[in-house]
């Protein structure tokens, strides 16, 4: 979303201003929203750092990608319950509901036996943080006019510096010191402190007015779900979930099992579950890439599957493949998020004066430079710095694409239904985040049981994240052309 003009694009957010996101009518609202995301990104990029430690401790290789998956997949009931329960009852609940699970699940992980504790534990995680961004988002588009929005996408883009500076550093540590369960079990007291500053502002957004909001068209009748204004259900919310845990148990069993009069079948039928259930959840048009908010929720999960794809791999690339210390690993995950958090800034700047299909496109082309150099890092002549300067790059570029893909959103959103296309495009963003995590993992897992090297199977998933890449750069012709908001809003 494009501020004004220039002049008030230059001023920094903090500004203070009556009109501004710290103006006292907004202050709570925002400072909630920040420290709650920087309690979300505190948790996945620790969970990111220590993950080839815990692995070697619970001997679980096998369902590596699964911690980061099974988080994803619960996250998709999260989204369409939030999704659903923003627009009909206001943002407070979903939002209190998130936290208590997300604190349940960090306590199950904490205190997991084996791996595929540590999985479930992930999941309920999941389906509490899923909450999270569909009532940020929804809470954006009914409280600041368009001037603020690009802001506030870049606010909540910076919560994730601090995290991104000691993050990664802490919990290596920590898990050195203390052991990685206590990763887990230390974030559990943070729950309740950073969840209390936001819901005293959502409780006053209260449930939105009657109309469009409530889901009725122009003749008082209530849109089939699905359809723009229609509403999401959580029926679905499981299917779409239960699909693509089909999917990624199906090409496990297939790949690292050897399995394939299991693994077949179960491919096959994620795959026909998740068509079903995606056609009535996402807009119209999404699979066939209509321009509008079709083209731009699609282009989502593209953008994530790429980027995520090999993000989970990034740190197994340095610890396993390469023998350098878990604190090395760390660099990377910081260096790359605090790229996402320039790069957030720069199309904060440029969302005026770019369209936000060109933004986009630039973003995948650095995504594309950055997994380039994740494989040349696989060599073992090539110093590690290389891999923390390509993931660096990757991360500016996410920064460049991410918010963008939102605010174009906001802009193609049916007015009043902001939880509605919010949560359609959060869905595709976490199957695009699970199944680029799901099936990198499954070539690492078939890797391994074919005896090849490691450093073969991540090859496999970078190579798989750069394909997805490629198609997101192709299928961005689709995505609307102009600026992230109409020009009335930047007049």
């Amino acid at each position: 979303m494009s501020p004004p003009s220039t002049r008030e694009q230059a001023q920094p957010a903090s500004a203070g201003s009556a009109g501004g996101l710290w103006a006292p009518q907004r202050r709570a609202l925002t400072t909630g929203l920040v420290l709650t995301i920087t309690f979300v990104a505190s948790e996945a990029l620790a969970v990111v750092t220590i993950m080839p430690v815990v692995a070697r401790e619970l001997g679980g290789l096998r369902l590596y990608g699964w911690v980061f998956s099974a988080f994803m997949l619960g996250s998709v009931f999260g989204i369409v319950a939030a999704g659903r329960l923003a627009d009909r009852r206001g943002p407070a609940i979903p939002y209190v509901g998130g936290l208590v699970l997300f604190g349940a699940g960090l306590a199950i992980a904490g205190l997991a036996p084996a791996m595929l504790i540590l999985v479930i534990g992930r999941a309920l995680q999941g389906i509490g943080a899923g909450a999270i961004p569909a009532v940020a988002y929804a809470a954006i588009g009914r409280t600041l006019p368009g001037r603020l929005r690009a802001r506030m996408m870049a606010v909540l883009s910076t919560a994730w510096v601090v995290p991104g500076v000691v993050g990664p550093a802490l919990s290596a540590a920590v898990a050195s010191l203390a052991g990685w369960r206590w990763v887990f079990l230390g974030l559990l007291p943070l729950v309740a402190v950073t969840g209390s500053f936001a819901i005293p502002s959502l409780l006053r957004l209260g449930a939105p007015g009657p109309g469009p909001a409530d889901g009725e068209g122009a003749a008082g009748q209530r849109p089939a779900s699905g359809q723009p204004g229609g509403e999401h259900r959580l029926s679905d919310g499981i299917g779409a979930a239960a699909g693509a845990a089909l999917v990624l148990a199906g090409l496990t069993e297939a790949g690292s099992s050897r399995n394939l009069l299991l693994g077949v079948p179960l491919l096959l039928a994620g795959g026909v579950l998740g068509w079903l259930v995606l056609r009535r959840l996402l807009p119209p048009g999404t699979f066939r890439l209509r321009r509008g908010l079709p083209a731009i929720v699609l282009s989502r999960g593209m953008l994530t599957f790429a980027f995520f794809g090999a993000d989970a791999y990034v740190p197994l690339t340095i610890t396993t493949v390469r023998h350098h210390s878990t604190a090395l690993a760390g660099a990377a995950v910081t260096g790359a998020t605090l790229a996402w958090t320039a790069g957030s800034w720069v199309q904060a700047r440029l969302n005026d004066k770019w369209p936000g299909r060109r933004l986009i496109r630039l973003g995948l082309v650095i995504i594309l430079a950055g997994l380039a150099g994740m494989l040349l890092a696989l060599r073992p002549g090539v110093p590690v710095a290389e891999a923390i300067a390509a993931w660096t790059a990757g991360g500016f570029g996410m920064g460049l694409g991410y918010s963008p893909i939102t605010l174009l959103m906001l802009r193609e959103a049916p007015p009043g239904r902001e939880g509605w296309a919010s949560a359609s495009l959060n869905l595709c963003d976490v199957l695009g985040t699970a199944l680029g995590v799901g099936i990198g993992g499954a070539a690492v897992a078939a890797g391994t049981a074919a005896g090849w090297p490691l450093s073969a199977g991540v090859s496999v998933a970078f190579a798989i994240a750069m394909a997805m890449a490629v198609l997101a750069l192709i299928a961005s012709v689709r995505l609307p052309a102009g600026l992230t908001v109409p020009e009335r809003a930047v007049s």
